[in-house]
């Protein structure tokens, strides 16, 4: 079939596989260019279909030579009807991974349930022994509960007060005032379940506990902090107090990996344009003025030159640069005092008029239709292509 970009909102409802094999061929490409990291070669990616997760996976893979186990939830392909991107980009990895003589195995299911990480446990313990690395990489806004059964869903709001400020709609480039109101009820609580630190600590409990954790494990979730223009809906806000919660839990499941001589970590990241970053109010706007500033300064990165940074200059490098909350900061170069200084005039001045002059919102459209397969340079999209992928190792 032929497809095209079909989008409601912030979600794109159709994916291209060539285009998202494209993509990932060209991480893959950047990986290599940059030479070997001397890293862990036995990798377990938990959310390893997109963004961040598969950037982790292709890092480990093509960068350290690693053997892989991805696990994600995403829809195959049908007749007449294209896969989600996470399932097209799994397909691409190993497809490449199996091309280079790499070890390459995925799981398809919800992480946040026991049968999943039994699943995983079985696997680690059949093909690979023990693994070394685990990246916790999972951006659900729902959560089934895998003791109680009971089904929490994560909101966008923030805590106190509403807040308003300016947003764009980047299909249009319309800039407008939006307004949320605040946090009410188990807001907070039920965020905090779906995307703090509870579900990381169960996956690395069950790992300890079966024995497939090498010596010396590493564990790293990753997190975001934000200036302030974005404080009250995000850092300060449900999702912020889930950043917390997850952040704390590092401590917790670094004292649980004593024994071994494991670490847990906090990465925080730079924001980038993501399935879960576009369905954020004032990211969007921000994103577009930030891309502008950081790429005139030739200090722009994407997920994958994001990730190799954090493996081989921090993870790996042997200078993790900890801050004072013992969190590794590979959004440095985004929160630098120039960079947040530009970025806060141009906010000052942001209509619907300049935007394209003092922003990079093609750069940010771009970025989010690439998520999804679209206006990848090098694919012909109005060529007829097979929407039923196989992922090799899912049968």
């Amino acid at each position: 079939m032929i497809i095209e970009p079909r989008t409601r909102g912030f979600i794109c409802l159709t994916s291209h596989p060539v285009g998202c094999e494209q993509n990932v061929i060209n991480q893959i490409e950047y990986i290599k260019s940059k030479g070997k990291i001397d890293g862990a070669k036995k990798v377990l990616v938990i959310g390893a279909s997109t963004g961040f997760g598969l950037a982790s996976r292709i890092s480990s893979a093509f960068g350290s030579d690693a053997a892989t186990i991805g696990v994600f939830f995403d829809k195959p392909g049908t007749e007449g009807r294209p896969g989600s991107p996470g399932f097209y980009n799994t397909a691409a990895f190993e497809k490449q991974a199996a091309a280079a003589g790499l070890y390459a195995k995925s799981i398809n299911g919800d992480a946040f349930s026991n049968e999943v990480k039994e699943q995983v446990v079985n696997l680690i313990k059949e093909d690979l022994g023990q693994v070394d690395l685990v990246i916790y990489s999972l951006a659900s806004p729902v959560r089934t509960h895998p003791v109680t059964g009971k089904r929490y869903k994560s909101v966008l709001k923030p805590i106190g007060a509403d807040f308003s400020n300016k947003t764009v709609d980047f299909h249009t480039g319309k800039v407008s005032e939006v307004s949320i109101k605040p946090a009410e009820g188990e807001d907070v609580e039920n965020t905090i379940t779906v995307m703090g630190g509870e579900d990381w600590k169960m996956w690395m409990d069950a790992l300890k506990e079966a024995d497939v954790l090498a010596e010396g494990a590493t564990t790293v979730a990753y997190s975001y902090i934000g200036p302030e223009v974005t404080k009250p809906v995000y850092r300060n806000g449900t999702i912020g107090a889930a950043k917390d919660h997850l952040e704390a839990t590092a401590f917790t499941i670094t004292d649980d990996l004593k024994s071994i001589g494991g670490k847990a970590y906090v990465s925080v990241n730079k924001a980038l344009v993501t399935q879960a970053s576009s369905a954020i109010p004032v990211i969007p706007l921000y994103i577009s003025l930030l891309y502008k500033t950081m790429k005139e300064k030739g200090i722009h990165e994407g997920c994958i030159e994001q990730i190799q940074r954090l493996y081989s200059e921090r993870l790996f490098g042997g200078d993790l640069a900890l801050d004072e909350k013992g969190r590794i900061r590979v959004d440095d170069w985004e929160m630098r005092e120039d960079v947040q200084a530009e970025v806060s005039k141009l906010w000052e001045t942001a209509t619907t008029e300049n935007l394209s002059e003092i922003g990079d919102l093609e750069g940010y459209s771009n970025d989010f239709y690439n998520l999804f397969g679209f206006k990848v340079d090098g694919v012909d999209y109005t060529a007829d292509v097979n929407e039923v992928v196989s992922v090799p190792s899912i049968k």
